[in-house]
């Protein structure tokens, strides 16, 4: 039997405007909390960092935080679009709903920003770079490359994704949407494959949207 989690997106007013001290602070103060912590592939990527996150929405933008602790630090792709995936990396997909296909966001720990859509992991489309600028993001840390191992560190990144980005109309919000959380780093030292909804594959395949979560608005 398939699980599916479910979190109620609260709303905090003018997420979109905020440093990210404040965003951190109201984020924590007032969203939804998760953990990404599902770790369905152990035999081929045992090791687990922490990352915890919280969700929330303002009246035009879906707000994303990522809370990070553990073993390496890699950043590589330092320009939007690129393999995020490969770096020390945290992702939020979530489905169209209306058209049935869904978004990837692929953020780095220092900030650099992958973006795409697709009915599934075959032929995605990825977003033109005008569109992923009007996705606010933030780091803690700065947008250098660097490539660290065998140490512990501790990272935040957000993203604030407008509403009309992802198909959806600020106006009239969907009841619900499916999404889900996930934490990776395929070329790190440490490969690591996490998610918040659980993914009943034989492989690490974060593009399964059948064993996505939901996300409640309304």
């Amino acid at each position: 039997m398939k699980t599916i989690k479910r979190i109620k997106v609260p709303v905090i007013e003018g997420l979109e405007t905020m440093s990210l001290p404040e965003l951190d602070l109201a984020m924590e103060e007032r969203a939804a909390k998760f953990a990404v912590c599902e770790r369905q592939w152990p035999e081929s990527a045992p090791y687990a960092p922490d990352c915890n996150g919280s969700v929330a929405r303002s009246a035009t933008h879906l707000c994303v935080i990522f809370h990070v602790r553990g073993l390496d630090l890699r950043a590589t792709a330092m320009e939007d679009n690129g393999n995020s995936w490969e770096d020390s990396c945290c992702e939020f997909f979530v489905t169209d709903p209306f058209d049935g296909t869904y978004y990837n966001f692929e953020l780095t720990c220092a900030g650099s920003l992958l973006g795409a859509k697709g009915a599934g992991r075959q032929n995605r489309e990825r977003l033109e770079l005008s569109e992923l600028s009007k996705v606010k993001r933030f780091s803690s840390l700065e947008r250098k490359p660097l490539d660290v191992s065998g140490k512990i560190f501790g990272w935040t990144v957000a993203m604030l994704i407008p509403f009309e980005l992802i198909g959806i109309d600020p106006e009239s919000l969907p009841v619900s949407v499916r999404g889900n959380f996930y934490k990776c780093g395929d070329l790190t030292a440490h490969p690591h494959f996490l998610s918040w909804n659980p993914v009943a594959t034989s492989k690490p395949d974060f593009h399964r949207p059948e064993f996505f979560g939901e996300l409640i608005f309304r």
